[in-house]
Protein backbone atom coordinates (compact mmCIF):
# COMPACT_ATOMS: atom_id res chain seq x y z
CA UNK A 1 0.00 0.00 0.00
CA UNK A 2 1.34 3.40 -0.92
CA UNK A 3 2.17 5.82 1.86
CA UNK A 4 0.38 9.17 1.89
CA UNK A 5 2.20 12.29 0.77
CA UNK A 6 3.60 13.97 3.95
CA UNK A 7 3.47 17.42 2.30
CA UNK A 8 -0.16 17.23 1.21
CA UNK A 9 -1.53 19.09 4.25
CA UNK A 10 1.10 21.81 3.90
CA UNK A 11 0.18 22.41 0.26
CA UNK A 12 -3.53 22.59 1.09
CA UNK A 13 -3.11 24.90 4.09
CA UNK A 14 -3.13 28.25 2.18
CA UNK A 15 -6.28 27.21 0.27
CA UNK A 16 -8.07 26.23 3.48
CA UNK A 17 -7.06 29.41 5.32
CA UNK A 18 -8.03 31.62 2.37
CA UNK A 19 -11.40 29.92 1.96
CA UNK A 20 -12.26 30.12 5.67
CA UNK A 21 -11.18 33.76 5.95
CA UNK A 22 -13.15 34.68 2.82
CA UNK A 23 -16.26 32.96 4.17
CA UNK A 24 -15.98 34.82 7.49
CA UNK A 25 -15.61 38.14 5.66
CA UNK A 26 -18.73 37.39 3.64
CA UNK A 27 -20.75 36.46 6.74
CA UNK A 28 -19.52 39.58 8.53
CA UNK A 29 -20.64 41.73 5.58
CA UNK A 30 -24.11 40.14 5.60
CA UNK A 31 -24.52 40.71 9.34
CA UNK A 32 -23.41 44.36 9.25
CA UNK A 33 -26.46 46.64 8.83
CA UNK A 34 -24.55 49.91 8.34
CA UNK A 35 -21.39 49.65 6.26
CA UNK A 36 -18.83 52.39 6.82
CA UNK A 37 -16.15 53.46 4.36
CA UNK A 38 -13.51 52.17 6.75
CA UNK A 39 -15.08 48.71 6.89
CA UNK A 40 -15.51 48.63 3.12
CA UNK A 41 -11.82 49.29 2.65
CA UNK A 42 -10.94 46.65 5.24
CA UNK A 43 -13.17 44.10 3.53
CA UNK A 44 -11.54 44.83 0.16
CA UNK A 45 -8.08 44.27 1.64
CA UNK A 46 -9.31 41.06 3.28
CA UNK A 47 -10.76 39.73 0.04
CA UNK A 48 -7.47 40.41 -1.77
CA UNK A 49 -5.51 38.64 0.99
CA UNK A 50 -7.82 35.61 0.82
CA UNK A 51 -7.49 35.46 -2.97
CA UNK A 52 -3.70 35.57 -2.68
CA UNK A 53 -3.73 32.73 -0.15
CA UNK A 54 -5.93 30.57 -2.36
CA UNK A 55 -3.80 31.33 -5.42
CA UNK A 56 -0.64 30.48 -3.48
CA UNK A 57 -2.11 27.14 -2.48
CA UNK A 58 -3.08 26.34 -6.06
CA UNK A 59 0.41 27.23 -7.26
CA UNK A 60 1.96 25.02 -4.58
CA UNK A 61 -0.05 22.10 -5.93
CA UNK A 62 1.81 22.49 -9.23
CA UNK A 63 5.22 23.82 -8.19
CA UNK A 64 6.17 21.88 -5.07
CA UNK A 65 7.49 18.40 -5.92
CA UNK A 66 5.53 15.59 -4.38
CA UNK A 67 7.35 12.86 -2.55
CA UNK A 68 7.42 9.63 -4.56
CA UNK A 69 5.02 7.02 -3.26
CA UNK A 70 6.62 4.19 -1.30
CA UNK A 71 5.03 0.74 -1.43
CA UNK A 72 5.43 -2.42 0.58
CA UNK A 73 6.99 -4.91 -1.80
CA UNK A 74 5.22 -8.22 -2.31
CA UNK A 75 7.48 -11.11 -1.38
CA UNK A 76 9.50 -12.61 1.44
CA UNK A 77 12.84 -11.74 3.01
CA UNK A 78 15.39 -13.95 1.30
CA UNK A 79 19.14 -14.56 1.56
CA UNK A 80 20.18 -17.28 -0.87
CA UNK A 81 23.69 -17.99 -2.16
CA UNK A 82 24.66 -20.32 -4.97
CA UNK A 83 26.18 -23.53 -3.54
CA UNK A 84 28.98 -23.22 -6.13
CA UNK A 85 30.46 -20.23 -4.32
CA UNK A 86 33.35 -20.54 -1.91
CA UNK A 87 33.09 -19.17 1.61
CA UNK A 88 35.35 -16.27 0.66
CA UNK A 89 33.14 -15.38 -2.30
CA UNK A 90 30.01 -15.65 -0.15
CA UNK A 91 31.55 -13.31 2.40
CA UNK A 92 32.33 -10.68 -0.24
CA UNK A 93 28.89 -10.91 -1.84
CA UNK A 94 27.26 -10.70 1.59
CA UNK A 95 29.30 -7.59 2.40
CA UNK A 96 28.50 -5.88 -0.92
CA UNK A 97 24.79 -6.70 -0.80
CA UNK A 98 24.52 -5.52 2.79
CA UNK A 99 26.03 -2.16 1.85
CA UNK A 100 23.58 -1.74 -1.02
CA UNK A 101 20.54 -2.70 1.04
CA UNK A 102 21.44 -0.44 3.95
CA UNK A 103 22.95 2.58 2.18
CA UNK A 104 20.68 2.93 -0.85
CA UNK A 105 16.94 2.60 -1.50
CA UNK A 106 17.50 -0.97 -2.74
CA UNK A 107 15.09 -3.51 -1.25
CA UNK A 108 15.61 -6.42 -3.67
CA UNK A 109 18.89 -7.66 -5.12
CA UNK A 110 19.72 -10.38 -7.64
CA UNK A 111 23.25 -11.12 -8.84
CA UNK A 112 23.25 -13.06 -12.10
CA UNK A 113 26.56 -14.20 -13.59
CA UNK A 114 27.57 -16.63 -16.33
CA UNK A 115 24.02 -17.94 -16.66
CA UNK A 116 23.61 -18.60 -12.93
CA UNK A 117 22.07 -16.75 -10.03
CA UNK A 118 24.82 -16.39 -7.46
CA UNK A 119 22.88 -14.35 -4.93
CA UNK A 120 19.29 -13.40 -4.11
CA UNK A 121 18.78 -11.06 -1.19
CA UNK A 122 16.09 -8.77 0.15
CA UNK A 123 12.34 -8.87 -0.54
CA UNK A 124 11.82 -11.29 -3.41
CA UNK A 125 9.13 -13.59 -4.89
CA UNK A 126 9.51 -17.40 -5.17
CA UNK A 127 10.50 -17.06 -8.85
CA UNK A 128 14.26 -17.64 -8.91
CA UNK A 129 15.10 -17.89 -12.60
CA UNK A 130 16.52 -15.00 -14.62
CA UNK A 131 15.52 -14.92 -18.26
CA UNK A 132 17.60 -12.54 -20.33
CA UNK A 133 15.16 -10.10 -21.90
CA UNK A 134 15.79 -7.10 -24.17
CA UNK A 135 16.69 -4.73 -21.32
CA UNK A 136 19.18 -7.03 -19.63
CA UNK A 137 20.62 -8.02 -23.01
CA UNK A 138 21.23 -4.36 -23.86
CA UNK A 139 23.05 -3.91 -20.56
CA UNK A 140 25.29 -6.88 -21.36
CA UNK A 141 25.93 -5.76 -24.94
CA UNK A 142 26.60 -2.09 -24.29
CA UNK A 143 28.21 -2.52 -20.87
CA UNK A 144 26.27 0.43 -19.54
CA UNK A 145 23.78 0.40 -16.66
CA UNK A 146 20.09 0.99 -17.23
CA UNK A 147 17.98 2.78 -14.64
CA UNK A 148 14.23 2.33 -15.00
CA UNK A 149 13.00 5.15 -12.78
CA UNK A 150 9.35 4.01 -12.71
CA UNK A 151 9.17 0.36 -13.70
CA UNK A 152 5.39 0.22 -14.08
CA UNK A 153 5.44 2.51 -17.14
CA UNK A 154 7.88 0.31 -19.10
CA UNK A 155 6.40 -2.50 -21.23
CA UNK A 156 9.65 -4.42 -20.73
CA UNK A 157 8.97 -4.77 -17.01
CA UNK A 158 7.62 -8.28 -17.62
CA UNK A 159 11.18 -9.60 -17.93
CA UNK A 160 11.78 -8.76 -14.27
CA UNK A 161 9.43 -11.43 -12.94
CA UNK A 162 12.18 -12.49 -10.53
CA UNK A 163 11.63 -9.21 -8.63
CA UNK A 164 8.51 -8.33 -6.61
CA UNK A 165 5.60 -7.61 -8.93
CA UNK A 166 5.15 -4.10 -7.48
CA UNK A 167 8.81 -3.10 -7.73
CA UNK A 168 8.90 0.64 -8.39
CA UNK A 169 12.40 1.24 -9.77
CA UNK A 170 15.14 -1.01 -11.18
CA UNK A 171 18.83 -0.62 -11.88
CA UNK A 172 20.59 -3.18 -14.09
CA UNK A 173 24.32 -2.80 -13.50
CA UNK A 174 26.66 -4.82 -15.73
CA UNK A 175 29.27 -7.11 -14.21
CA UNK A 176 31.46 -7.34 -17.27
CA UNK A 177 30.01 -9.12 -20.29
CA UNK A 178 28.96 -12.19 -18.30
CA UNK A 179 26.57 -10.90 -15.69
CA UNK A 180 24.60 -8.15 -14.07
CA UNK A 181 23.55 -6.86 -10.70
CA UNK A 182 19.80 -6.20 -10.67
CA UNK A 183 18.52 -3.92 -7.92
CA UNK A 184 14.90 -3.18 -7.10
CA UNK A 185 13.50 -0.25 -5.09
CA UNK A 186 10.12 0.26 -3.45
CA UNK A 187 9.97 3.93 -4.46
CA UNK A 188 10.02 5.35 -8.02
CA UNK A 189 12.64 7.93 -9.01
CA UNK A 190 14.48 7.25 -5.76
CA UNK A 191 18.07 6.44 -6.79
CA UNK A 192 20.30 9.53 -6.76
CA UNK A 193 23.40 10.13 -8.88
CA UNK A 194 25.47 9.38 -5.81
CA UNK A 195 23.65 6.06 -5.40
CA UNK A 196 24.39 5.20 -9.03
CA UNK A 197 28.10 5.96 -8.56
CA UNK A 198 28.15 3.90 -5.38
CA UNK A 199 26.49 0.95 -7.13
CA UNK A 200 28.91 1.24 -10.05
CA UNK A 201 31.93 1.16 -7.73
CA UNK A 202 30.69 -1.93 -5.89
CA UNK A 203 29.88 -3.63 -9.22
CA UNK A 204 33.44 -3.05 -10.45
CA UNK A 205 34.82 -4.75 -7.34
CA UNK A 206 32.46 -7.69 -7.73
CA UNK A 207 33.28 -7.98 -11.43
CA UNK A 208 36.97 -8.34 -10.64
CA UNK A 209 36.31 -10.95 -7.95
CA UNK A 210 34.00 -13.03 -10.11
CA UNK A 211 36.27 -12.82 -13.16
CA UNK A 212 39.09 -14.33 -11.15
CA UNK A 213 37.11 -17.29 -9.94
CA UNK A 214 33.36 -17.05 -10.54
CA UNK A 215 32.60 -20.56 -9.35
CA UNK A 216 35.34 -21.58 -6.95
CA UNK A 217 35.32 -25.09 -5.69
CA UNK A 218 35.09 -25.79 -1.94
Amino acid sequence: MAKSDPNRVLRLLPIAVGAIAGTLLFINRLLTPDLTDYQARSDAVGVIACAILILTGLLWQQVQPRSPETVELIGEEILDFSPQLSEAAKTELAWASHLLLTNTVTRSLVLWYDGEILLRRGILPPQAEVTVGPILQRVLDKQKPVYLVALKVYPGRIEFDYLPENTQGVICQPLGAQGALILGANTPRSYTRQDERWISAIAEKLTYTLSQSPFPQP
